[in-house]
Protein backbone atom coordinates (compact mmCIF):
# COMPACT_ATOMS: atom_id res chain seq x y z
CA UNK A 1 0.00 0.00 0.00
CA UNK A 2 1.24 3.37 -1.03
CA UNK A 3 0.33 5.35 2.48
CA UNK A 4 2.04 4.43 6.21
CA UNK A 5 1.57 0.33 7.01
CA UNK A 6 -1.76 -0.01 8.89
CA UNK A 7 -1.52 -2.29 12.21
CA UNK A 8 -0.97 -5.62 13.03
CA UNK A 9 -1.28 -8.08 15.45
CA UNK A 10 -0.04 -8.17 18.26
CA UNK A 11 1.98 -5.60 18.93
CA UNK A 12 -0.21 -3.23 16.59
CA UNK A 13 -2.92 -5.08 18.41
CA UNK A 14 -1.36 -4.47 21.48
CA UNK A 15 -0.50 -0.81 20.68
CA UNK A 16 -4.59 -0.43 19.73
CA UNK A 17 -5.42 -1.50 23.29
CA UNK A 18 -2.91 0.65 25.08
CA UNK A 19 -3.94 3.54 23.25
CA UNK A 20 -7.82 2.76 24.68
CA UNK A 21 -6.47 2.14 28.21
CA UNK A 22 -3.90 4.94 28.12
CA UNK A 23 -7.45 7.48 27.24
CA UNK A 24 -9.72 6.05 29.73
CA UNK A 25 -6.45 6.31 32.98
CA UNK A 26 -6.45 10.22 31.57
CA UNK A 27 -10.16 10.03 32.39
CA UNK A 28 -9.67 8.46 35.60
CA UNK A 29 -6.87 10.18 36.62
CA UNK A 30 -4.78 6.74 36.54
CA UNK A 31 -1.58 7.56 34.98
CA UNK A 32 1.04 6.35 37.50
CA UNK A 33 1.99 2.77 36.56
CA UNK A 34 2.29 0.44 39.55
CA UNK A 35 5.52 -0.70 40.61
CA UNK A 36 5.80 -3.99 38.75
CA UNK A 37 6.00 -1.76 35.58
CA UNK A 38 7.20 1.54 36.36
CA UNK A 39 10.64 0.13 37.02
CA UNK A 40 10.80 -2.87 34.33
CA UNK A 41 12.30 -2.65 30.71
CA UNK A 42 12.46 -4.39 27.85
CA UNK A 43 15.17 -6.82 27.61
CA UNK A 44 18.07 -6.74 24.76
CA UNK A 45 16.83 -8.08 21.47
CA UNK A 46 19.03 -11.24 21.05
CA UNK A 47 22.26 -11.60 18.97
CA UNK A 48 21.23 -14.82 17.11
CA UNK A 49 17.39 -15.68 16.71
CA UNK A 50 16.61 -18.97 18.54
CA UNK A 51 16.74 -22.09 16.08
CA UNK A 52 13.18 -22.73 15.05
CA UNK A 53 10.90 -18.96 15.57
CA UNK A 54 9.28 -17.93 12.85
CA UNK A 55 9.84 -14.29 11.21
CA UNK A 56 13.11 -12.04 11.61
CA UNK A 57 12.21 -9.17 14.09
CA UNK A 58 12.58 -8.91 18.09
CA UNK A 59 10.52 -11.49 19.26
CA UNK A 60 10.05 -10.26 22.93
CA UNK A 61 6.67 -8.85 23.17
CA UNK A 62 5.31 -11.18 19.91
CA UNK A 63 7.58 -14.23 20.00
CA UNK A 64 4.93 -17.01 21.59
CA UNK A 65 1.88 -15.12 18.97
CA UNK A 66 3.55 -15.13 15.83
CA UNK A 67 4.99 -18.53 16.29
CA UNK A 68 1.59 -20.15 16.98
CA UNK A 69 -0.28 -18.30 14.36
CA UNK A 70 2.37 -19.04 11.89
CA UNK A 71 1.86 -23.10 12.88
CA UNK A 72 -1.89 -22.54 13.56
CA UNK A 73 -2.19 -21.01 9.97
CA UNK A 74 0.41 -23.86 7.83
CA UNK A 75 -1.96 -27.03 9.66
CA UNK A 76 -5.16 -25.74 8.62
CA UNK A 77 -4.05 -25.53 4.91
CA UNK A 78 -2.36 -29.12 5.08
CA UNK A 79 1.13 -28.12 6.09
CA UNK A 80 3.18 -29.82 8.44
CA UNK A 81 5.29 -27.55 10.35
CA UNK A 82 9.15 -27.91 11.05
CA UNK A 83 9.69 -29.55 14.10
CA UNK A 84 11.96 -27.26 15.07
CA UNK A 85 9.24 -24.78 14.91
CA UNK A 86 7.30 -26.73 17.36
CA UNK A 87 9.50 -27.66 19.77
CA UNK A 88 10.43 -24.20 20.14
CA UNK A 89 6.87 -22.87 21.14
CA UNK A 90 6.44 -25.93 23.63
CA UNK A 91 10.07 -25.09 25.00
CA UNK A 92 8.60 -21.26 25.85
CA UNK A 93 6.25 -23.33 28.64
CA UNK A 94 6.65 -22.35 32.31
CA UNK A 95 6.16 -25.49 34.78
CA UNK A 96 2.61 -23.79 35.72
CA UNK A 97 1.54 -24.30 32.17
CA UNK A 98 1.67 -20.46 31.14
CA UNK A 99 3.22 -18.68 28.48
CA UNK A 100 4.91 -15.71 27.92
CA UNK A 101 5.91 -13.55 24.62
CA UNK A 102 9.51 -14.85 24.74
CA UNK A 103 11.70 -16.52 27.42
CA UNK A 104 15.40 -16.21 25.91
CA UNK A 105 16.52 -18.99 28.32
CA UNK A 106 13.95 -21.48 28.13
CA UNK A 107 16.07 -23.98 30.37
CA UNK A 108 15.97 -21.47 33.31
CA UNK A 109 12.85 -21.47 35.24
CA UNK A 110 10.13 -19.49 35.06
CA UNK A 111 9.67 -17.13 38.38
CA UNK A 112 7.63 -14.52 40.09
CA UNK A 113 8.87 -12.10 37.66
CA UNK A 114 7.76 -13.70 34.42
CA UNK A 115 5.34 -11.88 32.77
CA UNK A 116 2.48 -14.76 32.12
CA UNK A 117 0.00 -14.11 29.53
CA UNK A 118 -3.17 -15.55 28.68
CA UNK A 119 -3.59 -14.29 25.22
CA UNK A 120 0.14 -15.83 23.97
CA UNK A 121 -0.83 -18.83 26.04
CA UNK A 122 -4.15 -19.50 24.50
CA UNK A 123 -2.57 -18.77 21.27
CA UNK A 124 -0.36 -21.60 21.76
CA UNK A 125 -3.27 -23.65 22.98
CA UNK A 126 -4.90 -23.33 19.95
CA UNK A 127 -2.13 -24.29 17.54
CA UNK A 128 -0.44 -27.23 19.70
CA UNK A 129 -4.21 -28.39 20.23
CA UNK A 130 -4.41 -28.01 16.26
CA UNK A 131 -1.27 -29.95 15.72
CA UNK A 132 -1.63 -32.75 17.84
CA UNK A 133 0.63 -34.81 20.39
CA UNK A 134 1.19 -32.21 23.01
CA UNK A 135 -1.77 -32.95 25.57
CA UNK A 136 0.12 -32.46 28.08
CA UNK A 137 1.15 -29.09 27.12
CA UNK A 138 -2.04 -28.40 26.26
CA UNK A 139 -3.72 -29.73 29.36
CA UNK A 140 -1.41 -27.88 31.73
CA UNK A 141 -2.21 -24.09 29.57
CA UNK A 142 -5.87 -25.14 29.67
CA UNK A 143 -5.08 -25.70 33.75
CA UNK A 144 -3.27 -22.05 33.91
CA UNK A 145 -6.37 -20.42 32.25
CA UNK A 146 -8.57 -21.43 34.30
CA UNK A 147 -6.65 -20.60 37.41
CA UNK A 148 -6.53 -16.89 36.78
CA UNK A 149 -10.13 -16.46 35.53
CA UNK A 150 -12.13 -13.38 36.55
CA UNK A 151 -14.34 -13.09 39.07
CA UNK A 152 -16.94 -12.41 36.13
CA UNK A 153 -15.75 -15.01 34.14
CA UNK A 154 -13.48 -13.20 31.69
CA UNK A 155 -10.08 -12.26 31.41
CA UNK A 156 -6.93 -9.93 31.05
CA UNK A 157 -3.92 -10.57 29.38
CA UNK A 158 -2.39 -9.66 32.50
CA UNK A 159 -3.72 -12.02 35.42
CA UNK A 160 -5.44 -10.03 38.65
CA UNK A 161 -6.10 -7.48 36.08
CA UNK A 162 -9.62 -6.63 34.97
CA UNK A 163 -11.18 -8.49 32.16
CA UNK A 164 -11.47 -7.35 28.83
CA UNK A 165 -13.25 -8.61 25.29
CA UNK A 166 -9.85 -9.59 23.30
CA UNK A 167 -8.50 -11.77 26.23
CA UNK A 168 -11.54 -13.32 26.72
CA UNK A 169 -12.18 -14.01 23.09
CA UNK A 170 -8.91 -15.83 22.53
CA UNK A 171 -9.48 -17.38 25.61
CA UNK A 172 -12.94 -19.05 25.05
CA UNK A 173 -10.83 -20.05 21.52
CA UNK A 174 -8.30 -22.04 23.64
CA UNK A 175 -10.86 -23.76 25.45
CA UNK A 176 -13.11 -24.70 22.70
CA UNK A 177 -9.82 -25.57 20.51
CA UNK A 178 -8.99 -27.65 23.56
CA UNK A 179 -12.39 -29.78 23.70
CA UNK A 180 -13.59 -28.06 26.61
CA UNK A 181 -16.86 -26.50 26.91
CA UNK A 182 -16.78 -22.69 27.41
CA UNK A 183 -19.97 -22.72 29.11
CA UNK A 184 -18.92 -25.04 31.99
CA UNK A 185 -15.30 -23.00 32.93
CA UNK A 186 -17.02 -20.82 35.45
CA UNK A 187 -15.14 -18.58 38.11
CA UNK A 188 -14.55 -19.72 41.64
CA UNK A 189 -16.43 -16.72 42.93
CA UNK A 190 -19.83 -15.93 41.38
CA UNK A 191 -20.24 -18.79 39.14
CA UNK A 192 -20.05 -16.71 36.00
CA UNK A 193 -18.72 -18.29 32.59
CA UNK A 194 -16.62 -17.03 29.95
CA UNK A 195 -19.63 -15.45 27.71
CA UNK A 196 -21.03 -13.92 31.27
CA UNK A 197 -18.47 -11.85 31.19
CA UNK A 198 -17.62 -11.50 27.36
CA UNK A 199 -21.31 -9.76 26.86
CA UNK A 200 -20.50 -6.86 29.41
CA UNK A 201 -18.98 -5.38 26.76
CA UNK A 202 -21.87 -5.40 24.28
CA UNK A 203 -23.20 -1.91 23.89
CA UNK A 204 -26.71 -2.30 24.16
CA UNK A 205 -29.97 -1.05 22.94
CA UNK A 206 -29.36 1.95 25.30
CA UNK A 207 -26.44 2.87 23.01
CA UNK A 208 -26.14 5.06 20.31
CA UNK A 209 -27.97 3.50 17.05
CA UNK A 210 -24.88 3.54 15.18
CA UNK A 211 -23.07 1.87 18.07
CA UNK A 212 -25.42 -0.77 19.21
CA UNK A 213 -23.85 -3.97 18.87
CA UNK A 214 -20.42 -3.16 19.11
CA UNK A 215 -17.98 -3.95 21.86
CA UNK A 216 -15.71 -2.21 23.61
CA UNK A 217 -12.43 -3.33 24.83
CA UNK A 218 -12.92 -2.86 28.73
CA UNK A 219 -14.46 -0.20 29.79
CA UNK A 220 -18.18 -0.36 30.36
CA UNK A 221 -19.47 2.04 28.49
CA UNK A 222 -16.76 3.12 26.34
CA UNK A 223 -16.78 4.20 22.62
CA UNK A 224 -17.17 1.35 19.80
CA UNK A 225 -14.13 -0.99 19.39
CA UNK A 226 -13.91 -2.33 16.08
CA UNK A 227 -10.75 -4.53 17.16
CA UNK A 228 -12.70 -5.73 20.39
CA UNK A 229 -15.70 -6.64 18.05
CA UNK A 230 -14.38 -8.99 15.81
CA UNK A 231 -12.94 -10.57 18.53
CA UNK A 232 -15.86 -10.76 20.21
CA UNK A 233 -17.81 -11.63 17.38
CA UNK A 234 -15.92 -14.84 17.31
CA UNK A 235 -15.94 -15.86 20.93
CA UNK A 236 -19.11 -15.22 21.46
CA UNK A 237 -19.75 -18.10 19.17
CA UNK A 238 -17.39 -20.51 20.77
CA UNK A 239 -14.44 -20.12 17.88
CA UNK A 240 -11.10 -19.24 17.81
CA UNK A 241 -8.81 -18.23 15.09
CA UNK A 242 -9.42 -21.01 12.75
CA UNK A 243 -13.63 -21.36 11.69
CA UNK A 244 -14.83 -23.39 9.03
CA UNK A 245 -15.44 -21.54 5.75
CA UNK A 246 -18.64 -20.17 5.42
CA UNK A 247 -20.99 -20.94 2.69
CA UNK A 248 -21.96 -18.05 0.75
CA UNK A 249 -24.49 -20.54 -1.28
CA UNK A 250 -26.55 -20.42 2.26
CA UNK A 251 -26.02 -17.25 3.78
CA UNK A 252 -26.90 -16.47 7.50
CA UNK A 253 -28.47 -12.74 7.27
CA UNK A 254 -26.44 -10.44 9.76
CA UNK A 255 -29.27 -9.31 12.70
CA UNK A 256 -28.59 -6.18 14.35
CA UNK A 257 -29.65 -5.85 17.65
CA UNK A 258 -33.52 -6.40 17.92
CA UNK A 259 -34.52 -2.80 19.82
CA UNK A 260 -37.65 -2.17 18.67
CA UNK A 261 -39.18 -5.43 20.83
CA UNK A 262 -36.90 -4.19 23.81
CA UNK A 263 -34.49 -7.25 23.16
CA UNK A 264 -31.07 -7.47 24.81
CA UNK A 265 -28.46 -9.64 23.75
CA UNK A 266 -27.09 -9.89 26.92
CA UNK A 267 -30.61 -11.65 27.64
CA UNK A 268 -31.03 -13.14 24.33
CA UNK A 269 -27.75 -15.21 24.23
CA UNK A 270 -23.74 -15.14 22.56
CA UNK A 271 -25.59 -16.10 19.19
CA UNK A 272 -27.60 -12.80 19.15
CA UNK A 273 -24.34 -11.07 21.01
CA UNK A 274 -22.36 -12.37 17.63
CA UNK A 275 -24.86 -11.25 15.22
CA UNK A 276 -25.08 -7.88 16.53
CA UNK A 277 -21.57 -7.39 16.94
CA UNK A 278 -21.84 -8.56 13.27
CA UNK A 279 -23.85 -6.47 11.91
CA UNK A 280 -21.71 -3.45 13.74
CA UNK A 281 -18.53 -4.87 11.85
CA UNK A 282 -20.64 -4.49 7.93
CA UNK A 283 -21.79 -1.26 8.59
CA UNK A 284 -18.56 -0.26 9.48
CA UNK A 285 -17.18 -1.85 6.10
CA UNK A 286 -19.78 -0.43 3.93
CA UNK A 287 -19.00 2.93 5.65
CA UNK A 288 -15.14 2.46 5.01
CA UNK A 289 -14.71 0.54 1.65
CA UNK A 290 -14.87 -2.60 2.85
CA UNK A 291 -11.97 -2.22 5.67
CA UNK A 292 -11.88 -1.02 8.71
CA UNK A 293 -9.74 1.88 10.18
CA UNK A 294 -7.75 2.84 11.98
CA UNK A 295 -6.79 6.04 14.61
CA UNK A 296 -3.80 5.32 16.72
CA UNK A 297 -3.36 8.93 18.61
CA UNK A 298 -1.53 11.71 16.84
CA UNK A 299 -1.91 9.43 13.50
CA UNK A 300 -3.90 9.98 10.25
CA UNK A 301 -6.85 7.51 9.80
CA UNK A 302 -5.79 4.68 7.60
CA UNK A 303 -7.06 1.30 6.81
CA UNK A 304 -6.35 -1.82 9.26
CA UNK A 305 -5.68 -4.49 7.58
CA UNK A 306 -4.95 -6.77 10.57
CA UNK A 307 -8.33 -5.96 11.90
CA UNK A 308 -10.06 -6.48 8.59
CA UNK A 309 -8.87 -9.77 7.87
CA UNK A 310 -9.91 -10.76 11.76
CA UNK A 311 -13.69 -9.15 10.64
CA UNK A 312 -13.90 -11.64 8.02
CA UNK A 313 -13.07 -14.15 10.31
CA UNK A 314 -15.75 -13.29 12.68
CA UNK A 315 -18.50 -12.73 9.56
CA UNK A 316 -17.73 -16.04 8.30
CA UNK A 317 -17.80 -17.98 12.32
CA UNK A 318 -21.46 -16.21 12.19
CA UNK A 319 -22.24 -17.83 8.97
CA UNK A 320 -22.37 -14.74 7.01
CA UNK A 321 -20.47 -15.68 3.90
CA UNK A 322 -21.51 -12.90 1.79
CA UNK A 323 -21.04 -10.16 3.90
CA UNK A 324 -17.49 -11.97 4.88
CA UNK A 325 -16.99 -11.94 0.95
CA UNK A 326 -16.52 -8.19 0.24
CA UNK A 327 -13.77 -7.22 2.99
CA UNK A 328 -12.03 -10.23 1.80
CA UNK A 329 -11.72 -9.06 -1.94
CA UNK A 330 -10.94 -5.60 -0.81
CA UNK A 331 -7.53 -7.67 1.00
CA UNK A 332 -6.99 -9.67 -1.86
CA UNK A 333 -6.09 -6.19 -3.49
CA UNK A 334 -4.66 -4.84 -0.64
CA UNK A 335 -3.33 -6.66 2.19
CA UNK A 336 -0.12 -8.46 0.73
CA UNK A 337 2.44 -5.42 0.75
CA UNK A 338 1.44 -5.37 4.06
CA UNK A 339 1.66 -8.98 5.33
CA UNK A 340 5.30 -9.16 3.64
CA UNK A 341 6.14 -6.05 5.63
CA UNK A 342 5.45 -7.66 9.18
CA UNK A 343 6.04 -10.99 8.93
CA UNK A 344 4.44 -14.95 10.13
CA UNK A 345 1.74 -13.21 11.88
CA UNK A 346 0.21 -11.28 9.60
CA UNK A 347 0.50 -14.31 6.29
CA UNK A 348 -1.14 -16.29 9.35
CA UNK A 349 -3.84 -13.86 9.67
CA UNK A 350 -4.91 -13.64 5.59
CA UNK A 351 -4.37 -17.54 5.40
CA UNK A 352 -6.83 -18.19 7.96
CA UNK A 353 -9.10 -15.26 6.21
CA UNK A 354 -9.12 -17.26 3.38
CA UNK A 355 -9.49 -20.27 4.85
CA UNK A 356 -12.83 -19.32 6.52
CA UNK A 357 -14.16 -17.65 3.19
CA UNK A 358 -13.48 -20.92 1.29
CA UNK A 359 -10.54 -18.85 -0.52
CA UNK A 360 -7.64 -20.30 -2.03
CA UNK A 361 -4.77 -18.94 -0.13
CA UNK A 362 -2.18 -19.76 -2.53
CA UNK A 363 -3.64 -17.60 -5.06
CA UNK A 364 -4.56 -14.74 -2.95
CA UNK A 365 -4.67 -11.55 -5.09
CA UNK A 366 -1.77 -13.01 -7.30
CA UNK A 367 -0.23 -14.24 -4.34
CA UNK A 368 0.61 -17.35 -2.78
CA UNK A 369 0.24 -16.62 1.26
CA UNK A 370 0.90 -20.61 2.13
CA UNK A 371 4.71 -19.99 0.25
CA UNK A 372 5.10 -16.67 1.59
CA UNK A 373 4.54 -17.84 5.48
CA UNK A 374 6.37 -21.36 4.96
CA UNK A 375 9.16 -18.86 3.74
CA UNK A 376 8.91 -17.00 6.74
CA UNK A 377 10.60 -20.00 8.99
CA UNK A 378 12.02 -23.18 8.69
CA UNK A 379 11.52 -25.28 5.91
CA UNK A 380 8.27 -27.54 6.51
CA UNK A 381 8.63 -31.27 7.66
CA UNK A 382 8.20 -33.35 4.30
CA UNK A 383 4.85 -35.39 4.08
CA UNK A 384 5.07 -38.28 6.64
CA UNK A 385 7.21 -37.13 8.68
CA UNK A 386 6.42 -37.08 12.59
CA UNK A 387 6.35 -34.46 14.87
CA UNK A 388 7.70 -35.70 18.26
CA UNK A 389 4.93 -34.75 20.32
CA UNK A 390 4.77 -34.73 24.15
CA UNK A 391 8.11 -36.62 24.50
CA UNK A 392 9.86 -33.09 23.23
CA UNK A 393 7.86 -30.88 25.21
CA UNK A 394 9.86 -28.74 27.61
CA UNK A 395 8.63 -29.14 31.46
CA UNK A 396 9.78 -25.64 32.33
CA UNK A 397 12.38 -23.02 31.31
CA UNK A 398 13.64 -19.52 31.24
CA UNK A 399 12.02 -16.37 33.23
CA UNK A 400 13.38 -13.48 31.82
CA UNK A 401 10.56 -11.76 32.68
CA UNK A 402 9.65 -10.91 29.16
CA UNK A 403 7.44 -7.36 29.43
CA UNK A 404 4.69 -6.64 27.47
CA UNK A 405 4.43 -3.62 25.51
CA UNK A 406 4.94 -0.71 27.70
CA UNK A 407 1.61 1.47 27.39
CA UNK A 408 -0.36 -1.85 27.60
CA UNK A 409 1.52 -2.72 30.55
CA UNK A 410 0.76 0.52 32.13
CA UNK A 411 -2.65 0.58 31.26
CA UNK A 412 -3.62 -2.81 32.16
CA UNK A 413 -1.12 -2.80 35.06
CA UNK A 414 -3.67 0.48 36.47
CA UNK A 415 -6.28 -1.99 36.38
CA UNK A 416 -7.83 0.25 33.21
CA UNK A 417 -7.27 -1.66 30.33
CA UNK A 418 -4.76 -6.52 23.44
CA UNK A 419 -3.45 -7.79 20.81
CA UNK A 420 -4.31 -10.22 20.08
CA UNK A 421 -7.12 -8.94 17.81
CA UNK A 422 -7.22 -5.95 15.99
CA UNK A 423 -6.89 -6.47 17.09
CA UNK A 424 -8.27 1.17 20.30
CA UNK A 425 -7.91 4.89 20.45
CA UNK A 426 -10.51 6.82 22.06
CA UNK A 427 -12.84 5.34 19.35
CA UNK A 428 -12.17 2.01 19.76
Amino acid sequence: MAHQAPLTHPVAFLARRAATALAAAAVLGAAAAPAAYADAAPSASPKKLPDGLYGTKDPQYDGVWRQSLALLAQDTVGVRPAASGVRWLVGQQCADGAFTAFRAEPGKPCDAKTMRDTNQTAAAVQALAALGGHGDTVKKAVGWLKSVQNDDGGWSSMPGSPSDANSTSVVIGALAAAGEKPQSVTSKKGGKTPYDGLLTFQLGCDAKEGERGAFTFQLKGAAPNADATAAAATGALGKGFVVAPADQRADAPVKPLNCKDGGDAKKDGPEQAASGGGAYLVAQLDKNGQHLLSAMPGAEKQPDVGNTADAVVALAAGGHGAAAAKPLKWLEKNATDWAKQNGPAAYAQLVLAAHATGTDPRSFGGTDLVAALNATGPKPAAAGQKDTGDADDATDGGGIGVWWVIGVGLAIGAGIGFLLSSRKKNQL
